[in-house]
């Protein structure tokens, strides 16, 4: 995989072993130009697997930049692709919805990918909409497969925008 914007464009990461499902460079290359710029927005990688978003965000010039992943087969080798970074990304080991309970942290941007067969989408977006973890006016963006419904308004946050690349659909929901 390649990172495809910022100070580290075109640099390669390392895909870990394990089951993953890697965003793909043209969505991702798409996201990220949708987000616009990231400088000094506070970013958050959840279900990072390789850690590549959380590398697209702080080369694009988000800071801070956290990413969350509870497979401890992973880490090795998202250690290994953040020591690129421009920036420190906080790593945090333990399951989102744990992350999400106990952060201080508040974000602009979360981005959460989780595996396709995951079925608590829309629980994940209420539990942010009800936390402090992301900012009045935030942003919390889901990936999700085409199959798994996502609603128009999930307690505080509201669906801003939803884009289609071919079996995965990403939505934006915003934190009213």
């Amino acid at each position: 995989m390649r990172i495809t914007g910022g100070t580290l464009c075109g640099r390669t990461v390392t895909v870990p072993a394990g089951v993953i499902r890697p965003a793909m460079d043209r969505m991702r290359e798409s996201l990220f130009a949708i987000l616009g710029d990231l400088t000094g927005k506070a970013f958050l990688d959840m279900f990072s697997g390789s850690g590549i978003c959380a590398l697209e965000a702080a080369s694009r010039g988000a800071n801070p930049v956290y990413l969350v992943e509870k497979d401890p087969i992973k880490v090795e080798t998202i250690f290994k692709n953040v020591s690129i970074a421009p920036i420190r990304i906080e790593c945090k080991i333990m399951s989102v919805e744990l992350f999400l309970k106990r952060s201080k942290q508040a974000f602009d941007i979360i981005y959460l990918d989780p595996p396709f067969p995951y079925k608590f989408h829309e629980s994940l977006i209420d539990m942010i909409g009800q936390l402090p973890v992301l900012k009045d006016g935030g942003l919390a963006v889901m990936h999700r497969p085409k199959e798994r419904h996502m609603g128009d308004l999930i307690g505080r946050m509201k669906k801003s925008d939803e884009r289609v690349y071919g079996r995965s659909i990403v939505d934006f929901y915003v934190k009213e």
